[in-house]
């Protein structure tokens, strides 16, 4: 498959956090990303958090002390941050982990708008890309992870998430509404 090409390369981050805003039921996530040039607001699915999350923490318990510690070269970026998005929401979301520079690449394409009267070709989708170190990965995995876990808690029946007003469960075929105590 041919790699579309990044319309906002942000090089290597200075900072990334994971945030969420709103009440479990009722929250949003995103990323806030630093660079040398621009700052942005990527936002994501839930799932998308947890599945980066899973990955950065799988990845660096596979690394060794020494891989760990080693600091990545920055990947500069040519683009100087000209007409990029505040924030952008993620559709398809790639992360890679080059081991030679002991760095984490990130690769994001726009979420499609349906409500767009006329479709955007694949290959003129919005898209970023940046990089992080090892350390900065794992400070974003027990960030991701964390912010995923505080949500609502799942029925032990069915994994379906638990309102704090109760939950009619499926697998019970609606005879028993589970509550939060």
């Amino acid at each position: 498959m041919e790699q579309r090409p990044v319309k906002y390369p942000l090089g290597t981050l200075s900072h990334i956090e994971a945030r969420t805003v709103g009440e479990p039921g009722h929250r949003t996530f995103n990323l806030l990303l630093d660079s040398a040039g621009p700052s942005l607001s990527l936002w994501l699915e839930k799932e998308q958090l947890f599945q980066l999350g899973i990955y950065l923490h799988e990845v660096i318990q596979s690394l060794s002390a020494e891989d760990k510690e080693h600091q990545a070269e920055p990947v500069g970026s040519q683009w100087l941050g000209e007409g990029a998005p505040e924030e952008f929401k993620a559709g398809e979301v790639m992360l890679s982990h080059d081991p030679a520079s002991h760095a984490f690449y990130l690769l994001a394409y726009e979420r499609e708008d349906p409500q767009r009267e006329e479709a955007t070709p694949e290959d003129q989708l919005v898209s970023i890309s940046f990089w992080i170190s090892a350390a900065q990965a794992e400070v974003l995995a027990q960030e991701a992870l964390r912010i995923c876990a505080a949500g609502r808690p799942r029925c032990f029946l069915c994994g379906l998430p638990v309102n704090p007003e109760g939950h009619v469960c499926p697998r019970s075929n609606g005879h028993t509404v589970l509550e939060i105590d």
